[in-house]
């Protein structure tokens, strides 16, 4: 009997928990991704669509998240005209992130530690071009919306294209390994 009571006292705390815990579905027309890559000389930026994305809370506490990037989507802002058609295309194709065999990439939380109210050190597994590394950021909840920046080495993601690191003869026709992601998540 006491072995019947220990079980029930599991499933129903198990259940308990379940029903605290809250997946939100990302607002991804209100999501704004931000990025910008480093020149020797200057920089690029633009933008990038969220596919999809949602984020896991219990009792207010954010315990999980993934998103989905639409990687067709990038776009930058700091161009217009025939630059702006060169660079974009130049983003998609297969010297910086293949969209065309690789048109999505994903972001899963996997550690998550409560640093302050509403602040959170994140480590989550990025896959870039079928490539999956660890990245670690700090993500900031306040009501409906989570903003976080993000700083990814692009060589690990097999992104080469003059990376000072790997040709270093390229002098100021290099691009810096670095590139940023400003997130703002609403949900």
């Amino acid at each position: 009997m006491k072995m019947i009571k220990s079980i029930a006292i599991v499933l129903f705390t198990g259940f308990v928990m379940s029903v605290s815990a809250q997946t939100k579905t990302v607002t991804t027309e209100k999501s704004m991704l931000n990025w910008k890559g480093h020149k020797v000389v200057g920089f690029h930026e633009g933008t990038i669509n969220l596919k999809e994305g949602s984020l896991l809370f219990e009792k207010d506490k954010l315990k999980g998240g993934n998103f989905t990037v639409d990687m067709t989507t990038i776009s930058s802002t700091d161009m217009s005209g025939k630059g702006k058609e060169r660079l974009d295309g130049h983003l998609k194709n297969q010297d910086f992130f293949d969209v065309e065999n690789h048109p999505e990439s994903t972001l899963v939380f996997k550690k998550i530690k409560e640093t302050s109210k509403g602040v959170y050190a994140i480590e989550a597994d990025l896959t870039i071009k079928g490539i999956k590394k660890t990245v670690s950021f700090t993500m900031e909840v306040k009501g409906n919306t989570a903003t976080a920046a993000v700083q990814i080495d692009r060589t690990q993601y097999d992104i080469k294209y003059r990376s000072a690191s790997i040709f270093p003869d390229l002098a100021d026709k290099a691009i810096k390994d670095e590139f940023d992601i400003n997130a703002t998540i609403v949900f």
